[in-house]
């Protein structure tokens, strides 16, 4: 009797101890964010349509944007604003290749654009802020060489600003290209950018549309972003200093300026998918590793503080994505000691399995909120609805980006950040290397022992 008390009694612990820290921090949030954007999709606010169209100033830097720059022009061609109110500044941020060609070739094929060439210093915010000295326009709005537009992107942007007196910035909806998903050689490759797609529709249609609820965007999405130029002008312009220049730029008007940021969900502008692996593994540490060092700089005094917990929503976000980042990581790794310390191998598969489901539902909930905020885009819904399989892989998918991010945060500990990080395949080598040196050094250890013991005999 006693031994099956003791059983209950350590399954419950084991239980107990092993989701309620997924429970709190993703599964519980999921579903309440799940409430809060149905709240939103259904009493959104109705704009008045736009009857007068103020000029916009549409910045463009470009960088080795040789392959992708006309299309991009193109798109903007393409948009259904008034083409006579739209001033476009390419800011070139001391590109190496030919794109200063493409420009002047653009210039010919699509007159009725408005286009201006600026040579910048070296780093795209120094591009920015000299394009934003230049800018005439009411809304300035800052997107990438290496999209497109939607073709209602500009328009709907424009029509919030002019609906919602209190909000100064926005960011647009980022989503990577379907056509070029599709059109991408080798499964898994294509694979692994249909889920980053859904990982893109859930990180904006859901997670910075439930933020702009709240006010609470950590970054305006340096691909797709907007300013009221009264505001952005006010403001100390993009820092030349960090990685996340984006980031940056968005604590600074929301908390220095106390201005408001919110998502413009139906101005969708489409990236690249990603081309590799390595590529999506420095991603995601550039953008860990500016996350910290931003957070430092405008939230160092306030993370000591615990209530902040509660009443700060940066601080939240650094501790689940740094501070629980560490205990994630050995309880990573004790799922494969449990079954050496007298736990049921039973109990951890079913276990494991049970937090998988969790998350799959979690998934499931803002499937449901995508395709209700996607409806205006027919072409697009239908494709996300196509894809609901990822609903049960991406837990998988964000298990392998935690650690890529994890990598971020200890290579940022390590020293100063820039654009400039080591590949997956790089720092696998490295890893390969030190290990190869210990290895050796433990050998000619040995082998100086084993000798001086002989020569002692």
């Amino acid at each position: 009797m006693s031994e099956i008390k003791d059983l209950l009694l350590s399954s419950v612990m084991f239980w107990i101890a092993w989701i309620i820290i997924p429970l709190i921090m993703e599964i519980i949030p999921a579903i309440g964010d799940f409430f809060i954007l149905i709240k939103r999709r259904i009493k959104k606010r109705r704009y008045s349509p736009l009857v007068f169209y103020p000029e916009i100033t549409l910045i463009i830097p470009v960088y080795n944007s040789e392959q992708t720059f006309r299309q991009c022009i193109e798109s903007i061609m393409e948009s259904d604003y008034p083409k006579d109110k739209i001033d476009i500044l390419i800011v070139n941020n001391m590109t190496k290749d030919d794109s200063f060609s493409i420009f002047c070739q653009c210039q010919k094929d699509f007159p009725e654009l408005h286009m201006n060439w600026l040579n910048a210093k070296q780093g795209k915010s120094r591009a920015l802020n000299l394009a934003l000295f230049n800018s005439n326009g009411k809304y300035i709005i800052h997107i990438d060489s290496d999209g497109v537009l939607e073709t209602s992107a500009i328009r709907n942007m424009v029509t919030m600003f002019e609906n919602e007196d209190d909000v100064d910035c926005l960011t647009g909806t980022i989503l990577t290209n379907p056509t070029q998903i599709d059109e991408t050689r080798g499964f898994f490759k294509r694979f692994m950018q249909k889920l980053e797609f859904s990982e893109y529709c859930q990180a904006f249609l859901a997670g910075r549309n439930f933020q702009s609820e709240l006010n609470s965007i950590f970054t305006l999405s340096g691909a797709f972003s907007a300013f009221r130029k009264s505001s952005i002008l006010k403001s100390k312009l993009y820092n030349t200093d960090t990685v996340c220049e984006d980031t940056d730029v968005t604590f600074q008007i929301r908390d220095g300026m106390g201005k408001k940021i919110s998502l413009c969900y139906n101005a969708i502008f489409f990236v690249d998918p990603i081309e590799s692996l390595n590529k999506l593994y420095v991603q995601r540490q550039r953008w860990q590793s500016g996350e910290l060092e931003v957070m430092h700089m405008f939230r160092k005094e306030k993370l000591h503080a615990a209530r902040g917990f509660v009443s700060d929503f940066v601080t939240r976000v650094l501790m689940y994505d740094h501070t629980f980042a560490f205990p994630r990581m050995i309880w990573y790794f004790a799922l494969i000691c449990l079954a050496f310390i007298n736990y049921p191998l039973k109990l951890v598969v079913l276990s494991t399995l049970f937090m998988y489901f969790l998350y799959a539902i979690a998934n499931g909930l803002m499937y449901i909120c995508i395709i209700m905020f996607l409806k205006g885009f027919k072409d697009i819904r239908r494709y996300y609805m196509r894809k609901w399989y990822t609903v049960f892989i991406l837990p998988f998918y964000n298990f392998v980006i935690f650690w890529f991010r994890f990598a971020g945060i200890i290579n940022s500990i390590k020293g100063v950040q820039s654009w400039k990080t080591r590949t997956m395949t790089e720092e696998w080598h490295s890893f390969g290397q030190v290990i190869k040196k210990d290895f050796l050094g433990a050998s000619e250890f040995l082998e100086r022992l084993r000798n001086e013991v002989n020569n002692n005999e």
